[in-house]
């Protein structure tokens, strides 16, 4: 089957002038419905949306939406996990929308979702966190929890540099560490058959488990260009927001050369483009409005965001730091069910907004879980559209909404007399209270 996108008639195309996006009064965006809970979930979200600018805007604006398909669905039709045409909307069209993707198995990419940030160089993930009232939560107060996450989304071990363990490439790897750096090859352990019959004889282990080489090697990549790229778009965020801090979360204390030269180019960006000063007595500095630039390693993050969520203002770090960090935050505000999330370069203007979690295959087509990842990354696109009053008609919307208790599933199980509604009937609840 020959896969060509059908444009919408009377839309146009969002451009970018300056820096600035231009936008349309009925822009053509594309969106992917995708696998799993997918279609469901976007039929629900697509209503809300649609009558959310009806009640922003009345008929002076409408949203012209493109469909483009990626996932297994799109390898069921046309043979192709990612197909050209879909990649190429994103492109022309600036702005789109997508629900949760099927990763390959077995063949294929690795990652789609990777896989579209890495073609379009979308370098920031943004994750804002917030807690809904009402939405049950683990923690005592997930009212406290209010952070905006910035993660590196081209970078360290997300880049997909590896080498499997006992291939030709990764004994290559180990060969030429060995040749040419042998200091670094003496900490790979295994990467030898001599090393490692000499470390089982030593530990008195049996000398078969060691006589053949198998240690996968990973490079993580972490640059100048991509750190300040993305500290500056989290630092600008929180000047033009009116926010309180910006926190790098890295792990220098052990990666010294790569998540240290984060924080460092991170703090060297702050000075020289944003006039912050040192606070004295410590290493962080201070922005001329009174924003603070401020640094925790990793894993200390990680147990604060639970002890001490209100101290995370804006957080800047690399990816897979930002890759735990969004998820244990989500978890105080509900879940990942309900977290937003993005992927944009705002030097292009590209931007692909998307639901945070799964297919949930079991749920395909039963039209029973929660839209509001989905929803909430349509208030976050939209207020990159400069759709402000969409945006919070959105929010406005699910929150009443949610303050009915009836709710999907994955709340109504966790909410003392809620009810259980369908997914359709949870965007008709939202609909109801825009």
């Amino acid at each position: 089957m020959t896969y060509k996108a059908v444009v919408p008639q009377g839309g146009g195309k969002i451009t970018i002038s300056q820096g600035k996006l231009v936008v349309p009064d009925c822009p053509i965006i594309p969106f992917i419905r995708g696998d799993g809970s997918g279609p469901d979930i976007w039929a629900a979200s697509r209503r809300v949306f649609d009558a959310a600018v009806k009640k922003a805007y009345n008929d002076s604006r409408k949203v012209a939406w493109l469909e483009v398909f990626a996932g297994k669905a799109a390898r069921d039709k046309f043979g192709d996990w990612l197909p050209k045409e879909t990649v190429t909307a994103f492109q022309e069209y600036l702005v789109g929308i997508k629900g949760p993707l099927s990763t390959p198995t077995g063949e294929g990419i690795s990652s789609l979702n990777v896989a579209l940030r890495q073609m379009l160089d979308l370098y920031v993930c943004l994750r804002p966190v917030r807690h809904f009232s009402k939405v049950p939560s683990p923690v005592k107060c997930p009212e406290k929890v209010d952070a905006v996450i910035f993660r590196e989304n081209t970078e360290d071990i997300y880049a997909g540099i590896e080498f499997g363990a006992g291939t030709a490439a990764a004994n290559s790897v180990c060969r030429f560490l060995e040749s040419e750096f042998p200091a670094f090859f003496e900490k790979i352990r295994f990467g030898s058959k001599n090393r490692g019959l000499e470390w089982a004889r030593v530990a008195k282990l049996p000398l078969g488990l060691y006589e053949e080489v198998e240690v996968g090697i990973g490079i993580k990549p972490v640059s100048r260009a991509g750190t300040e790229r993305l500290a500056r778009a989290a630092i600008q965020y929180a000047v033009d927001q009116s926010r309180r801090s910006v926190t790098l979360i890295h792990k220098g204390n052990i990666m010294k050369y790569t998540e240290g030269a984060f924080r460092k180019w991170a703090y060297d960006l702050a000075k020289r483009e944003f006039g912050a000063v040192g606070i004295e007595g410590s290493s962080w500095c201070r922005l001329p409005n009174g924003l603070v630039v401020k640094d925790v390693i990793a894993d200390i993050a990680l147990q604060q965001v639970l002890t001490r969520p209100e101290e995370f203002d804006v957080i800047a770090t690399l990816n897979l730091n930002g890759d735990y960090l969004s998820d244990a935050l989500a978890a105080q505000v509900g879940g990942i069910g309900i977290a937003p999330g993005g992927n944009i370069n705002y030097m292009t203007g590209h931007a692909i907004f998307e639901a945070t979690h799964g297919t949930s295959p079991r749920y395909a087509n039963l039209d029973r879980v929660n839209p509001g990842s989905v929803i909430l990354s349509g208030e976050m696109m939209f207020r990159y559209l400069g759709w402000h009053e969409v945006a919070d008609t959105l929010v406005r919307g699910l929150n009443a909404a949610i303050s009915t208790k009836r709710v999907t599933y994955d709340l109504a199980r966790l909410m003392d007399g809620a009810s259980e509604v369908r997914c359709s009937e949870f965007g008709d609840n939202i609909i109801s209270h825009l």
